[in-house]
């Protein structure tokens, strides 16, 4: 089998196991945020949440096949391994900046849920609370 060839089958293999678990675990996790940013509601946090995961999968995914092609031809395994590293590490930064980002977006969102929360009085305002002495106020 030619070098290249294996190069790339495990810098898919990697790379999309990587994109797999990543995003399971902001699934997983990001759904807690979704909740309280939803005020508990489950389906419109579950709905949100999976629109989240698919937009992960279909950048980074299309990141991935798009930084596939080896430059060079990979003649020996010493090249194999730094072919796969540069490659494997660039992946890992952009699951990193791609996770950040999504943990950004997530306390964005539930930080202005809870100020909205803290904003909106108990109970709704009931009338105008006039003067209680009834005389008209005095000129000067």
């Amino acid at each position: 089998m030619d070098l290249n060839v294996a190069a790339y089958v495990i810098y898919l293999l990697i790379s999309v196991a990587l994109t797999i678990w990543v995003a399971r675990t902001l699934s997983r996790n990001g759904r807690v945020f979704l909740s309280d940013v939803t005020q508990g509601n489950e389906k419109l946090a579950d709905a949100v949440n999976h629109l989240l995961v698919v937009g992960f999968y279909l950048v980074n995914l299309g990141f991935v096949a798009l930084y596939l092609r080896v430059a060079e031809t990979v003649d020996d395994t010493r090249e194999l391994f730094d072919a796969l590293s540069v490659k494997l590490g660039v992946v890992l930064l952009v699951l990193g900046v791609l996770h950040l980002c999504n943990v950004f977006v997530l306390n964005r969102m539930r930080r202005r849920g809870a100020l909205e929360r803290e904003t909106v009085p108990p109970v709704s305002p009931q009338g105008w609370a006039g003067r209680l002495d009834k005389t008209p106020p005095t000129v000067s």
